[in-house]
């Protein structure tokens, strides 16, 4: 039975959300401010679809923005669900259907309530890039794995909380090579990958692989593999049987 949805806490910050909205007009655009996204995406496509079956399989995806992964799951073959709290974003990612010709069902709302309406139901969920955005993100990981049908398979992406990630996700991106507006990241909210293993083993899940997720500003391509110093992946499983 599903839980009540409307006695959930919304684990949101406002500020961030803004952040966000202020990113929408231009998500799209592979020069704007969300360039780095564009050209990290073919290298997240990829750890997903290496590891797991798209074809045919419902895909959410958790902190959707304005779409790029998740239209990417689509054209993969995917029935995607995406969810986001900013409405900005997601305005512009809907509009973006009209011209990609691609499904994803948007929805604005928190990972939380989805999985307290529809538990069990996912066999892939994605979470890229949103971790460190969030007051508790141990939440997430917690209602990723209520999303996540028994056999399915979870995949993140987050930065480490490291003096490398610092110098060059903060000063090098955002101050000196201005590829990221000032202020889109807080070094603080960072994560270890100690710390999101723990949070996965202690949701019940089994993990499957941790790699570095390496970006070249320069040659504008990323690669998976080698060091997590600055930002890295995980993939994990919901078990068959609990």
């Amino acid at each position: 039975m599903n839980r009540d949805s409307s006695a959930i806490p919304q684990n949101l910050d406002a500020a961030e959300r803004e952040k966000f909205n202020r990113l929408a007009a231009s998500w799209w655009d592979p020069r704007g401010e969300s360039r780095p996204l564009h050209e990290l995406n073919p290298a997240r496509l990829r750890f997903v679809a290496e590891r797991t079956d798209l074809d045919g399989s419902k895909a959410v995806d958790v902190g959707c923005g304005g779409g790029l992964l998740s239209e990417a799951l689509a054209a993969a073959g995917a029935r995607v669900t995406a969810i986001d709290i900013a409405d900005q974003a997601l305005a512009v990612a809907r509009l973006h259907l009209l011209e990609s010709g691609l499904e994803v069902d948007y929805l604005e709302m928190t990972a939380e309530r989805l999985a307290a309406e529809q538990p069990a139901r996912f066999d892939v969920v994605t979470c890229m890039e949103m971790l460190e955005h969030v007051p508790d993100p141990r939440s997430i990981v917690s209602a990723c794995a209520e999303l996540t049908a028994p056999g399915g398979d979870l995949f993140f992406s987050t930065l480490n909380r490291t003096p490398a990630a610092f110098a060059l996700a903060i000063i090098g991106a955002e101050h000196l090579a201005r590829l990221l507006p000032r202020g889109t990241h807080q070094y603080e909210k960072f994560i270890r990958p100690s710390e999101l293993l723990d949070w996965l083993r202690a949701a019940g899940l089994h993990i499957c692989e941790v790699s570095g997720l390496h970006y070249n500003p320069i040659l504008r391509t990323a690669r998976v593999g080698g060091n997590v110093a600055v930002n890295y992946l995980v993939h994990a499983k919901r078990p068959l049987t609990e």
